[in-house]
């Protein structure tokens, strides 16, 4: 099965096809010639997911799936949730993004905090749903150099290491991201 990612970020597209083990065949918007910035205007993932994935459906009339992910903060209501991406007020700049969110927890001892991934998946007429979630914390300073995004700042429940500092498969085995794409996974081999 062929089905586009909507998606022109390498890393997701990376983590994607090691996590879908080459049972599909998963192409960029860059490989079906989609350059433009897909819109993101919805105040939910799930809102965002499908706006992407409804966009390249529409558009270039493929199969496709979309995913939106937050960071969401417990001391910061939930902050900065479907904003995580552009929380510094530029679009895509993780270590701006990292820096406000570590400005702003100084002297915060709730750091509770848990990323959430919502993928749309549209197959012909019909759209579906998946989710995955990690709880953990955010630490007092940056550690680590994999992954992208908040993951030098983030540490999941039950491990010493953050995101950053974890090997890629081993990531995949506990993320956000991995939990969803994997009930995207047994949906896809379950048709």
């Amino acid at each position: 099965m062929k089905l586009v990612f909507a998606t022109n970020n390498t890393h997701k597209l990376g983590e994607i096809k090691e996590m879908l083990d080459g049972r599909h065949e998963i192409v960029s918007l860059k490989d079906i010639g989609c350059h433009e910035d897909i819109p993101e205007e919805q105040d939910t993932l799930e809102g965002n997911a499908l706006q992407k994935a409804r966009y390249i459906h529409e558009k270039f009339g493929y199969d496709c799936f979309a995913d939106d992910t937050g960071l969401e903060i417990e001391a910061l209501d939930n902050a900065p949730g479907v904003y995580s991406a552009r929380y510094a007020g530029t679009a895509h700049d993780s270590e701006a993004n990292m820096q406000k969110v570590l400005r702003e927890m100084e002297g915060v001892s709730n750091r509770k905090a848990r990323f959430r991934t919502v993928i749309a998946l549209i197959l012909g007429d019909r759209e579906y749903l998946f989710e995955g979630i990690v709880n953990g914390e955010i630490l007092t300073g940056k550690h680590g150099h994999e992954g992208f995004g908040y993951d030098p700042i983030f540490r999941p429940d039950g491990y010493a290491e953050s995101f950053a500092e974890m090997p890629l498969h081993a990531k995949n085995e506990i993320s956000h991201r991995g939990r969803a794409v994997r009930k995207l996974y047994e949906f896809l081999n379950a048709r």
